[in-house]
């Protein structure tokens, strides 16, 4: 591994193991803006035992391991593309910056969208690593 994959990787997989491991410790905040994708799956799928919580939960426990596999260098392109496909869904149910009225919060709204939205492009840019050991 290069000194920069080695520098790099762990940066990109900051806010994903610390967000992982906050949203399993405490889904508290995240549960709220989970709750209407966990009613969407119930009414998909009614016997599914999915709420706010858990549902926060589960993306968190994602994020952790993926983001701790991508830190490491273990499976780098399928943590990076499993992180990938994660943030889209977290970054519009926590980050709908449409729907705020206050324009301080608009604008806060609309920054950690667009930060997710880096995030996201850089993590696919990781998938394409030609050298990924």
């Amino acid at each position: 591994m290069t000194l920069l994959r080695a520098v790099a990787r762990p940066m990109l997989a900051s806010m994903f193991v610390y967000g992982g491991a906050m949203a399993l410790k405490d889904p508290g905040p995240r549960a709220a803006k989970a709750q209407p994708t966990a009613d969407l799956l119930k009414r998909l799928s009614p016997g599914l035992p999915v709420n706010g919580s858990n549902l926060a939960r589960f993306n968190g426990g994602v994020q952790l391991v993926a983001g701790l596999a991508l830190a490491t260098g273990h499976l780098p392109r399928t943590a990076a593309f499993t992180l990938a496909a994660t943030l889209p869904p977290t970054t519009v149910a926590g980050h709908s910056y449409w729907n705020e009225t206050d324009p301080a919060a608009r604008t806060n709204q609309r920054i950690h969208f667009l930060k997710n939205l880096s995030m996201t492009g850089g993590l696919l840019m990781a998938t394409l690593d030609p050298d990924p050991h």
